[in-house]
């Protein structure tokens, strides 16, 4: 298990675990950030990630990304 933002761009992988504080965790449910569920990182963009998950692309912080477990 690794966090997000050390997956390469154009990987797609599985969501193990999402961690953070209840509030973290409960926006980046509400994004689609859900265990079992498939995301790509797209692109690095100045530190921040563009990511696709359930066929959309979300753009979330450094920070944000690494609370998701891949």
């Amino acid at each position: 298990m690794m966090p997000l933002v050390l997956t390469d761009p154009g990987e797609e992988t599985l969501i193990k675990r999402v961690g953070g504080s209840p509030e973290m965790k409960k926006h980046l449910e509400d994004l689609g950030f859900t265990a079992g569920s498939a995301v790509t990182v797209m692109n690095t963009i100045g530190g921040n990630l563009i990511v696709k998950v359930k066929e959309s692309r979300v753009a979330i912080s450094r920070e944000m990304a690494s609370k998701i477990m891949v």
